[in-house]
């Protein structure tokens, strides 16, 4: 089965003060053009969208730098609700573990990721975290949580739809538009297990 995990763009979630995503029909089809064309307005992080270390860390790899890899492969979907703690963390890398899925992790729920389970994620050399918010760690506070994950390379799936995909293994894509020099990127993240 597949499983679209990705906001549609125009009506997304939006982090407090970024631009809401804007589009225009220029061409159309209706008014005698030869075809529909449409223009569009957006951040880097407006939806779902990736975010590279260079988005917090000053000499860090932008979006077209990161190795396809870590968008691509398998990966472990586990529920956290509230605050995520350093042993929730742990016990979501051992199911991972167990599932033979410890590279990428999806946090399925209302999920804050705190700075001692970004120090476990980081420990443990993911590659990628997903969460369905769109920031990792606190709305208010987001960049003690992102210097820890970035500044280990791992990449941030944010703006996730998890709320139709049990918890297990999957085979996730979500590779990130390539914007060459970018903090991040959208991207059609989908599951298949």
């Amino acid at each position: 089965m597949i499983y679209d995990i990705t906001q549609e763009l125009f009506t997304c979630r939006v982090f407090p003060g970024d631009p809401q995503p804007v589009g225009e029909r220029v061409l159309s089809t209706a008014n005698g053009d030869v075809c529909n064309l449409t223009k569009f307005s957006m951040c880097a992080h407006n939806g779902t969208h990736v975010d590279a270390p260079f988005h917090f860390i000053g000499d860090g790899k932008t979006i077209d730098q990161v190795d396809l890899s870590s968008f691509v492969g398998d990966c472990y979907v586990g529920t956290v609700n509230g605050n995520v703690s350093a042993d929730d963390a742990k016990a979501l890398l051992s199911a991972a573990k167990d599932a033979g899925a410890a590279e990428r992790i999806l946090i399925k729920g209302d999920a804050v990721v705190t700075k001692e389970a970004a120090e476990v994620f980081a420990e443990a050399g993911i590659l990628l975290l997903g969460n369905e918010s769109q920031t990792v760690g606190p709305m208010e506070d987001p960049a003690p949580i992102h210097l820890v994950l970035l500044g280990k390379g791992i990449v941030l799936l944010e703006g996730i739809e998890l709320s139709k995909v049990p918890e297990g293994k999957y085979f996730l894509s979500a590779a990130p538009i390539n914007l060459g020099g970018a903090d991040g990127a959208p991207c059609r993240a989908y599951l298949i297990g």
